[in-house]
């Protein structure tokens, strides 16, 4: 009888059903794009190519890894490392000594690009014109030529010392042939090499060849390489070769066969997989909770507008049991549809999305989307789960009720929450504010950890204090309202009495609020605050940067400084750190100087606070750093910060200097010679030059503008600090899509249940309507309503973002969250417009109906 009644509810009551279902679809959509991306960074794989003919690659570990105890129990965390881990050369003697290898190859990549006719040492070079044509040249050991399936000597021979082998591809766009003269510029420096010979490469990549000690020489990492290609002996079996290989290293690197080698052939993966698994995990869990939340307050208001329906039911001898059981088979009903049908718009979303962040460069080309059953069983799951739950407890009060006290309770409406709810709001709340305060006064790092958990126990209050936050927001502005006009007053009444029903549609637009104020403000402030920094710490008169790969010339800071109207130059090079603060690690960008440290005071002003950059010597061992980091690593001038470089090279240098602007130029400051041995390269991305006073700015512009082979840009501090704020509003993509995702389906969820609200008012309007009230007067009292609930949602959300960013901002940048007013206002109007079409719409139809028609 119950699943017939259910059925036949759902059958012939369908619009009864139609918000429910419509926030079933929302969710379901949500929680399995995210879950596809979480399963797509958890799966990530690209297939080999390179080593597509080698079955078994050694390469060092791109990850640092800690061990920390918590509790009894050791637990190990791992961080990817910014930089290309490498190999001691000497493991390719002990990997080919294991018995079954029939070789092994070592393999290093670095970077090489050919200079200009014209510059120093290229007078041979005059009759070469099409030298451009050759930006981005890639150099390997000779040894490597032929790991790569394809690549063989087509013409000439091999090279010896002076020498090398051009790839066909390049050798033909720049006219060049065996015996001639190619003027390189390598990681350590330039030189001229005569071609010896031709080769294929690996589809067509612009590629030299050097002799081994040659290439070992001129890397910037002699004595270390980037992994072994090991080909097993005839009749030897690739699994078991592989086995004895870890044990032969015995840790010392990491053996990967099948598509792990594609990690090693393109170390990005393994951060692409970090940012996907964030996506998908870390925003996933919040837009998880987020819709459980909605969907749990939208289904049972859904639930509650059907207490008449119940109470009619127990007066006709119907059992609490029954009642619960036919609203689980409802559940069981439409839920499994909805959120079935919610998984195809899901999965759209996750491949726009993993699409926009492969054409970004934050994941390569060769992975594919994950699209598995799991994430789309555990979404249609978690969605049937919180409508059974939300139904049950939603019904709970009426099926208890006597069936004499239901139909009456059913015309009254919900009375208020009960204390437990009450209680457990005003706990949460107070663990909430009790988190803020705690992350205002801890490092930065551990203070940016405490955020998520600030919000959502501050959301999770106001799910359950809703009412009472909604009748005592009326009971603040209603001596206004009642001044506005008899629809206002009318207004105010309505909201006070149905403050149940009010928070209901609340509740999402204050987590919206709440949550895209954190990730966009947050993201505003950090850009802000560097930006300023920027503009402040920069005194350098010029900056030159390199228009193409692999950056600026090596020799580029001695020839910047040797030019008339140069009176200091320095280079900056790129790279990364990463340390260990409160058992947990964290990656921080870093910044290797080229050139006299002592002259960075004539280029930056980055606020030292303690300390001098001058102490910065050419040695390895000694480190600036801002106070952000110095903070976290518990260290202050002339002591030794343990951190390990982006190679993952443990290191302790001296801090010589501590300084307050990191946001704008990086956290840590070190000597070239220190870092350039451990980046992918170690050319410098900048170049910042002060000019003597008195020159003549176009004429050292015009200098500098022709130190590079393939051309650079040179702006001036304003026009670098210009394109500096474009980079950055680039890089706040990621942040920006996330809280467009999450406001979309906190807007469409919103909607659906202020539609839901309206249209169960029919009975309301009908006898406002026969009481003498106009069209025009109901019109503008459910307009008032709307303006209430975007007010309420607005202000509380703004209040729960500025209670979590400030302790944050306070603590990352020195300075209140940066609120800038092209983000704010479209947030405040578009949540305005929402709430107004989402009432006055469903608010025409009922005025359509006639109100005996409605009673």
């Amino acid at each position: 009888m119950t699943n017939g009644l259910a059925r036949a509810a759902v059958r012939f009551r369908p619009a009864s059903f139609a918000g429910t279902f419509l926030a079933l679809l929302f969710a379901s959509a949500i929680v399995t794009a995210c879950g596809v991306l979480l399963q797509t960074g958890l799966t990530a794989s690209v297939k080999p190519e390179r080593y597509a003919d080698a079955p078994i690659v050694v390469s060092a570990d791109q990850h640092v890894k800690i061990t920390v105890v918590h509790g009894k129990q050791p637990d190990t965390v791992t961080r990817p490392l910014p930089e290309l881990a490498r190999l001691d050369a000497s493991l390719t003697a002990v990997v080919a000594a294991v018995p079954g290898v029939g070789e092994a190859r070592p393999d290093s990549a670095f970077p090489v690009s050919a200079n200009r006719p014209g510059q120093p040492g290229q007078a041979e070079q005059a009759n070469l014109p099409n030298l451009p044509d050759l930006p981005g040249l890639t150099g390997r050991g000779w040894a490597a030529l032929g790991i790569a399936p394809g690549e063989h000597l087509t013409e000439g021979r091999a090279p010896t010392d002076g020498e090398l082998v051009l790839d066909a591809a390049s050798a033909r766009a720049a006219h060049l042939a065996p015996g001639a003269t190619l003027t390189l510029d390598t990681p350590a420096g330039t030189a001229p090499y005569r071609i010896s010979g031709l080769a294929e490469a690996q589809s067509g990549r612009a590629t030299v060849w050097f002799p081994d000690a040659t290439a070992d020489r001129i890397s910037g990492h002699p004595g270390r390489i980037d992994a072994l290609a090991v080909r097993p002996a005839p009749g030897a079996d690739p699994r078991a070769l592989a086995k004895a290989l870890r044990q032969a290293l015995d840790g010392k690197a990491q053996v990967t066969t099948g598509l792990q080698r594609g990690e090693v052939e393109q170390p990005a993966l393994l951060e692409a997989k970090e940012v996907l698994a964030g996506i998908g995990g870390s925003f996933g869990g919040t837009a998880t909770t987020v819709a459980v939340f909605v969907l749990a307050g939208t289904i049972t208001l859904a639930t509650g507008q059907r207490a008449r329906e119940f109470a009619l039911l127990r007066t006709i001898g119907a059992t609490p049991r029954q009642i619960r059981r036919s609203i689980a088979t409802e559940a069981g009903l439409i839920a499994p549809v909805a959120a079935a049908i919610g998984v195809l718009p899901g999965v759209l979303l996750a491949r726009w999305w993993f699409g926009e962040l492969v054409s970004r460069g934050a994941v390569p080309a060769g992975v594919s989307l994950d699209v598995g059953p799991l994430p789309l069983l555990v979404a249609v799951a978690l969605c049937t789960g919180t409508a059974l739950a939300a139904g049950l407890v939603a019904a709970r009060h009426s099926a208890r009720m006597r069936p004499t006290q239901a139909l009456g309770a059913a015309d009254i409406g919900p009375g208020a929450p009960g204390a437990v709810r009450a209680v457990l709001g005003v706990l949460f709340a107070a663990g909430a504010v009790a988190l803020a305060v705690a992350a205002a006064g801890m490092a930065g790092a551990t203070a940016a950890n405490l955020a998520l958990g600030v919000v959502l126990c501050f959301l999770v209050a106001v799910g359950l204090l809703g009412p009472w936050l909604v009748r005592g927001a009326v009971g603040l502005v209603g001596v206004l309202l009642r001044a506005a006009g008899a629809s206002a007053s009318l207004a105010a009444d309505n909201a006070r009495s149905a403050s149940r029903r009010l928070a209901s549609a609340t509740v999402p637009i204050v987590m919206v609020t709440a949550f895209c104020g954190t990730l966009l403000f947050l993201q505003s402030s950090l850009d802000h605050a560097a930006s300023v920094q920027v503009r402040e710490g920069l005194t350098a008169d010029r900056v030159v940067t390199a228009v193409a790969a692999p950056g600026l010339p090596s020799d580029v800071v001695d020839r910047a400084a040797d030019l008339p109207g140069v009176d200091a130059a320095v280079g900056l090079l790129p790279t990364g750190l990463v340390y260990s603060s409160s058992g947990a690690l964290g990656s921080a960008p870093a910044v290797a100087v080229d050139g006299d440290p002592a002259a960075l005071t004539k280029v930056l002003d980055l606020g030292v606070t303690s300390g001098a950059l001058a102490d910065l010597s050419r040695s390895v061992d000694t480190v600036a750093l801002d106070s952000f980091l110095a903070e976290g690593l518990h260290v202050k001038v002339g002591q030794r910060a343990a951190f390990w470089l982006g190679d993952g090279t443990r290191v302790e240098p001296t801090v010589v200097a501590i300084y307050g602007r990191g946001l704008g130029f990086g956290q840590a400051l070190l000597p070239k010679a220190a870092v350039a041995a451990h980046t992918d390269s170690p050319y410098p991305a900048r170049l910042l030059v002060a000019e003597t006073p008195g020159a003549d700015g176009a004429a050292t512009t015009k200098a500098l503008s022709e130190l590079a082979p393939q051309g650079l840009s040179v702006k001036d501090r304003q026009g670098y600090a210009q394109q500096d704020d474009q980079d950055r509003e680039l890089n706040s993509w990621a942040n920006n899509v996330m809280a467009g995702v999450l406001a979309g389906f906190a807007a469409l969820t919103a909607a659906n249940t202020l539609v839901m609200t309206v249209l169960d008012r029919r009975r309301e309007i009908a006898l406002l309507r026969l009481a003498g009230t106009t069209r025009r007067q109901v019109r503008s009292m459910l307009r008032w309503e709307a303006l209430l609930i975007a007010a309420i949602g607005l202000v509380t959300g703004a209040a729960i973002a500025w209670a979590t960013l400030t302790p944050l901002t306070r603590v990352l940048t020195s300075d209140a969250p940066h609120v800038p007013l092209t983000s704010a206002l479209p947030l405040v109007a578009a949540t305005t417009l929402l709430c107004l079409a989402a009432t006055a719409l469903p608010g025409r139809v009922l005025l359509r109906a006639r109100p005996t028609t409605a009673l």
